[in-house]
């Protein structure tokens, strides 16, 4: 049988009352939960997790009598423990779990005969709501309706492109300034000083993807070690990337220029001040970053920066090389989501295991961008409190977008290429959103944001008929 996500709601006697919902997993073969707490019955919990309720002489006769009772999982079958329970009169069963929340794995046939509601809970959940609520608990059982949007879902689309226009504008300046550098020698050696741009050629395209593929078949296979590298690397990364999009900003702003000599070399004191500021923000984000209701701020922020700095420096000579990286990371995406679950032995996904952390690891990767669910919902309460989208999401299309910003600056096209790329980007996002809702499950959003990225640039170049400079770029004479 298949496994649904429901909510248990459990009230405290005190006062004044207190109540907290908690994740709960049910088949709804066996048993149908209210939607809403409105026609819900209340039942006094019994704590009975020191047994297993393998045998009804676990329990003394009568405790269990019109109560909802709590045991641990143990060794024997759910329908064991759900006929001693319906036995000895209890109105709920409650089965503890020290390890994650997995599927009800009992035939649907052999429960024919159990009439009360059997759900799975996790044993911390347990412990909490004593804490929490008390000895004197009552709980009910409901399963409202999953949304069929999520309000979260504009926070993510206005965040990514913001971050992809900027990017790519942020691209599109820098090559104007080194367009005009080329008329001085002077200022093409100082530019060269600056230049920081790193230049993508077809073998390191594939090359890229090839390391692409092999970390993420490591993360599977070593995710409980490589997961702190990764969160390392992150936080080395992000904090350099927020100093470089900070600095370009405060370079121009004309105060507080005073320098001070380290070195042999004269330093701007705002910009000491902006790298402590930025290392500081990445400790904090890293010491806090499982602190649910505020890290996510600090992490988008800091992401938001990584795909930035990203983009504008790491540039695409041309649009053969922008073809072959989003054609590779695109069959790379659909591969790893929906492929590897016919090759896994638990039938789940590479990329989503990774993504929510495989074997129910709690430390997550910072590679996406995270914004807090809406809509409230037993899956917001059980796996996915958060809507997710990944940097790659970002970046790869933001890389196609900065090639078409620079090559409007090499051509003076107006910017033509950029906004229609920018523009197919975010119809791209939104058809993601759409196919999200239809199918209610995660997608690839690269499958969706790479053809309508490349189509539509590839038709702005045709209809210009400059399809021969846009496909050589700058290695073209203009």
């Amino acid at each position: 049988v298949t496994a649904d996500e429901g909510i248990l709601h459990a009230s405290g006697n005190g006062v004044p009352p207190v109540a907290k919902d908690y994740c709960i997993i049910y088949s709804s073969n066996w048993i149908s939960l209210p939607k809403s707490l409105d026609n819900a019955t209340f039942w006094t919990l019994e704590n009975l997790t020191s047994t297993v309720l393998c045998n009804s002489s676990d329990v003394p006769s009568g405790l269990m009598k019109d109560k909802a009772v709590v045991v641990m999982r143990g060794n024997c079958t759910f329908l064991e423990k759900a006929r001693i329970a319906q036995s000895l009169g209890a109105k709920m069963l409650l089965i503890a779990s020290k390890p994650r929340l997995s599927p009800i794995s009992d035939n649907k046939t052999d429960f024919e005969d159990v009439t009360l509601p059997v759900a799975l809970i996790r044993y911390n959940d347990i412990v909490d709501m004593q804490l929490t609520l008390g000895n004197e608990v009552n709980v009910t059982l409901y399963s409202p309706p999953l949304p069929e949007f999520d309000c979260s879902m504009v926070v993510i689309f206005l965040i990514a492109v913001f971050t992809v226009a900027l990017g790519g504008y942020w691209s599109g300046v820098a090559e104007l300034e080194n367009l005009k550098a080329i008329a001085s020698p002077e200022e093409r050696e100082t530019r060269r000083k600056k230049e920081e741009n790193v230049t993508f050629t077809p073998v390191t395209v594939i090359l890229f993807v090839v390391i692409c593929c092999v970390m993420l078949v490591l993360l599977y296979f070593f995710y409980k070690w490589l997961v702190y590298v990764i969160i390392s690397v992150f936080c080395l990364a992000s904090a350099m990337s927020l100093y470089n999009c900070l600095a370009a900003l405060i370079g121009e702003i004309p105060f507080g220029q005073c320098r001070i000599a380290c070195c042999n070399k004269n330093i701007e004191v705002r910009l000491i001040f902006l790298a402590v500021f930025c290392i500081a923000a990445a400790v904090v984000w890293a010491v806090f970053r499982n602190e649910d209701r505020w890290a996510w701020i600090l992490q988008d922020i800091l992401g938001v920066a990584f795909c930035l700095n990203f983009i504008k420096t790491l540039k695409m000579p041309n649009f053969k090389s922008c073809v072959i990286l989003l054609g590779l990371l695109l069959l790379y995406d659909v591969f790893f989501v929906f492929i590897t679950p016919f090759i896994t032995k638990n039938g789940a996904s590479i990329m989503v295991e990774v993504a929510a952390g495989p074997f129910g690891n709690s430390e997550k990767l910072p590679v996406v961008i995270r914004v807090p669910r809406l809509e409230y919902s037993a899956s917001t309460l059980c796996d996915m409190p958060f809507s997710l989208l990944g940097f790659g999401d970002i970046i790869v299309p933001g890389l196609l977008v900065a090639y078409c910003r620079r090559f409007d600056v090499q051509t003076g096209s107006s910017s033509v290429y950029y906004i229609s790329c920018t523009i197919a980007y975010a119809i791209g996002m939104v058809l993601t959103f759409i196919v999200l809702a239809l199918m209610k499950m995660g997608q690839p959003a690269l499958l969706y944001l790479v053809p309508c990225t490349l189509i539509t640039s590839s038709l702005v170049a045709w209809r210009r008929r400059e399809m021969k400079k846009f496909w050589k770029g700058s290695s073209y004479q203009v």
